[in-house]
């Protein structure tokens, strides 16, 4: 999930603060402080985030791109420099092009906002841009909430104290409020000071950017591992008491099945899986000489000799073709599979499926399956010339029925034609041709698609007129028939429909039928 630091570097921001004992710092100090913080923090545990600085006072700028080089950002933050007032409007405005231009409308994003808590003065303040909300018109709107996914994290170089003096906590709040709520707002706790800003901005990296390590387990092998991006904790609607259900450090193997029977599962994250090299045993180094501690192996070409079961799990999906399906919490699952970015590369990825016993229905509850080798005989059959899957429900379903759904005009056309190449083959097709013409009638009334009845019945019409004099006499009969009925149940309809009455079903048949021509039954809405 890529990130947007946004740097407030209008006039407030150059304050003093007195430390007692040491010389004078500004709140800018602070805050750059506190970012380089964040960023040797990603820079040693979220080295695959994509980090974009931007700072901002009346105007925005974007001072490093989106990129993976902290030391980068890290050198702009300071060679920062002063400008004029605060206006969060136009920076937001800013983020909001920035991030559609590298990553659209789909990605989600986290932005941190890092301010004193000063809203600006006058036109253009956060006040203001708040305040004029419900009076703009659809070329002024405010920017929030972004088009994309987001979570907004406000750092502020100031105590709560300081804030709560003033109306900008409530005004910090409402901007949350209007970013989608995802989020937070931190401010330093005690005096302004170094050890506040590491502080607050520790909490921030506990909350949001600390890393999801894991055990993975397979039998008797395991292996530490990190999960990237972390796995967000998921909430049930369907739930009485919706609790959000996180994802456990112990992710346990259940088995392994073929990726033509997993298929392309419906999931809801898709996560990289790193292993991570845990050295046991305690590095002694002596008062050797230097260049005999230059000839020992450093400790990541170490953990690159040692045997990890991580990568072993990855080769053997791989080579076989396998997924192997992993148990995140209980009745929560997941799989784990080798996705290749290139020819040369692949990488070790999990996606997590929805809560439930039975998140992919056509292999029915994960807890049901079982080894092949348990199996009387091989579900597979002996040449693997067929698969135990889909499974069969045991209730059937209601879509499994014949019913009539246009989706596309195609499907509308084809139905249409069909009904046409009967009609042209009258009275031989008379059977065929009004089973068709009632269930389009059926889906039509169903629809409220009164033109459609209407659209047909012209149809029948124009084919009457155009029938051979070789035609058989009943041929006519059948076709002017059948569109006098299905324009009066396009205008009976219209008009039951107007008066609060509808049609539960309809049936339409030849004149020999007539006993089952109109309306079973008629309801009045409530």
């Amino acid at each position: 999930m890529p990130t947007v630091v946004l740097m407030d570097v209008s006039l407030s921001m150059t304050r003093p603060v007195s430390v007692d004992g040491s010389e004078e710092f500004q709140r800018k100090n602070l805050a750059v402080h506190g970012l380089n913080m964040l960023f040797e923090h990603m820079a040693s545990n979220y080295r695959l985030e994509f980090t974009s600085l931007m700072a901002f006072s009346s105007l925005w700028d974007l001072l490093v791109p989106f990129t993976r080089d902290y030391n980068t950002l890290q050198e702009a933050l300071s060679n920062l420099e002063d400008y004029d007032k605060t206006c969060v409007e136009s920076a937001l405005q800013g983020v909001s092009n920035v991030v559609q231009q590298e990553w659209g409308s789909a990605c989600p994003c986290q932005v941190v906002l890092v301010t004193d808590g000063s809203l600006g003065i006058g036109k253009g303040s956060l006040r203001h841009s708040l305040q004029t909300l419900k009076h703009r018109g659809d070329d002024k709107k405010f920017p929030l909430p972004f088009p994309f996914p987001t979570k907004m994290y406000i750092m502020c170089v100031a105590n709560a104290e300081e804030l709560q003096m003033t109306d900008a906590m409530d005004n910090l709040e409402e901007l949350l409020r209007l970013s989608g709520g995802d989020g937070q707002i931190f401010s330093m706790e005690g005096p302004l000071c170094m050890k506040s800003v590491q502080a607050m901005f520790g909490r921030l990296i506990d909350y949001a950017y600390s890393p999801f390590h894991a055990v993975l387990h397979c039998g008797n092998l395991s292996s530490d591992v990190q999960v990237f991006p972390r796995p967000e904790p998921v909430v049930l609607d369907e739930e009485v008491e919706p609790m959000p259900r996180s994802v456990s450090t112990d992710l346990e193997i259940i088995g392994f099945i073929e990726i033509g029977d997993i298929s392309s599962p419906p999931v809801i994250s898709r996560h990289l899986v790193l292993p991570i090299a845990v050295n046991k045993e305690v590095d002694e180094v002596g008062t050797g000489a230097t260049d005999e501690l230059e000839e020992e192996p450093s400790a990541s070409q170490m953990a690159g000799k040692s045997p990890n079961f991580c990568v072993l799990l990855h080769g053997s999906l791989k080579v076989e073709g396998m997924v192997a399906l992993v148990q995140l919490g209980p009745e929560w699952y997941g799989m784990l599979y080798s996705q290749a970015d290139s020819k040369k590369k692949s990488n070790l990825m999990l996606s997590v499926f929805d809560p439930g016993a039975e998140p992919l229905p056509w292999l029915g509850k994960i807890s049901h399956l079982g080894p092949v080798s348990e199996a009387a005989e091989n579900p597979y059959g002996e040449d693997d010339n067929k698969s135990p899957f889909p499974v069969q429900p045991q209730v059937k379903r209601s879509y499994a029925q014949n019913v009539t759904v246009w989706i596309k005009a195609s499907g509308l056309q084809t139905d249409v034609q069909k009904i046409l190449r009967n009609a042209r083959k009258l009275p031989d097709k008379t059977q065929t041709f009004y089973k068709e013409l009632n269930r389009l009638r059926k889906a039509a009334l169903a629809f409220g698609f009164w033109e459609l009845l209407k659209g047909v019945a012209d149809l029948l019409e124009r084919e009457c007129t155009l029938l051979p004099d070789s035609a058989h006499p009943d041929a006519a009969f059948q076709l002017s028939h059948a569109a006098q009925q299905l324009k009066l149940a396009s205008t009976a309809t219209s008009e039951l429909v107007k008066n609060g009455l509808i049609y539960n079903s309809l049936y339409l048949c030849g004149p020999r039928w007539r006993q089952h021509l109109f309306v079973l039954n008629i309801v009045r809405c409530l």
